[in-house]
């Protein structure tokens, strides 16, 4: 009896996906499906490219096409992406941008810019479209992270206007302040200058298409912050803290900010920065420096999700100071956790993006 495409939609509705909870079919992900004879072909299209739960979505569609269809069957699983989006298709503010994720931290000294750029490695070395923005106008350092110090910026002329052009290093489009000031002068702005800045990195770039845009927000919970999320529609927020008491006062109260009926922005989850000291003459051991398990708990407390933790290691502070971010590493302890948070962060995003209405600018009369 020759199989039919109504049988291997109904196969495919066995398959759920394991971070949505709903079938294949339902969530609309199965696409171009062709029957000849017993070659049954079809594309699964993924909510990102950086999918980390590819091979186990593909092996899933064809045992349910063997198991409910036709032993027999050969099957031919076509994997695709278009990354889901967490903005309203009628912002004209970057508008191939499909999701906008702000890195946070409650207090300064837990690493948050460092997270930040190797969270970025990360997701390019996933095969994501990725951007990052300073946005930690008064301290800058991605340039130095990405050592990019000495590089010069181009701009693009468009309609009488200039665009700059962000530097493109390991994958990763970036703009930092760094990039625009004198490295041995501060930055003495007051807050609506430094709010035009963050604006300008905004709207006067040229990002082209991108998967996530992660924004490195400063410590606290300023006015880079409210700007930020007046000026464009932000998917989600990652808070980024240690695990000792007084960080995770800090981060609470960035989790709050996030969490105001005037700003509702979604947490995408909380990550845990210095979780553990691990020598390099010992890698198996861990010392529990700062405490243990602190944002874990605290993650389960406030009802986010906890994506991960990362260990003080020398080699993080050797590649921020580089140039040369530990993520870019194809094998080692370190890259490998930096991995996983990216996974996470990408389910984060998937989920919140099915689950929840596009986030919307907040009007600046809101606080």
């Amino acid at each position: 009896m020759p199989i039919t495409q109504e049988q291997v939609v109904d196969a495919l509705r066995n398959v759920i996906e394991p971070d949505l909870k709903k079938d294949l079919i339902t969530l609309n992900m199965v696409e171009d499906i062709v029957v000849d004879g017993k070659n049954v072909s079809f594309t699964v299209v993924l909510t990102t490219p950086a999918c980390p739960l590819k091979a186990l979505i593909q092996s899933a569609c064809v045992n349910a096409i063997v198991h409910f269809v036709d032993a027999e069957a050969k099957v031919t699983v076509n994997m695709t992406a278009r990354t889901t989006s967490g903005r309203s298709s009628s912002d004209t503010q970057l508008p191939n941008v499909r999701n906008i994720i702000a890195v946070a931290s409650g207090k300064g000294g837990v690493g948050k810019s460092t997270v930040a750029a190797n969270l970025a490695v990360a997701l390019a070395k996933k095969g994501a479209r990725v951007g990052l923005i300073d946005a930690d106008i008064y301290g800058p350092s991605q340039h130095i992270m990405f050592g990019v110090e000495n590089e010069q910026l181009y701009v693009n002329e468009r309609d009488g206007k200039q665009f700059m052009i962000p530097v493109d290093k390991y994958g990763v489009k970036m703009l930092s302040i760094g990039l625009m000031v004198d490295p041995n002068q501060p930055i003495p702005w007051r807050g609506p200058m430094a709010s035009k800045a963050l604006k300008q990195l905004f709207s006067d770039a040229e990002w082209g298409e991108l998967d996530y845009l992660l924004i490195d927000l400063p410590p606290g919970t300023g006015d880079i912050h409210l700007t930020l999320v007046s000026a464009v529609p932000v998917t989600g927020s990652v808070i980024v803290s240690t695990p000792q008491h007084v960080a995770l006062a800090d981060a609470r109260k960035g989790i709050g900010m996030f969490r105001l009926d005037t700003i509702n922005v979604p947490v995408l989850g909380l990550i845990e920065n210095m979780a553990y000291f691990t020598p390099a003459e010992l890698p198996q051991n861990k010392y529990y420096i700062f405490g243990k398990e602190g944002c874990r708990k605290l993650a389960e407390e406030l009802k986010v999700p906890f994506l991960g933790e990362i260990p003080l290691v020398q080699s993080i502070r050797e590649g921020g100071d580089t140039g040369i971010p530990v993520a870019l590493d194809d094998e080692g302890p370190v890259a490998t956790a930096f991995a996983e948070v990216a996974d996470q962060v990408i389910r984060q995003v998937a989920i919140r993006n099915a689950e929840l209405a596009p986030t919307k600018p907040v009007a600046a009369t809101a606080y």
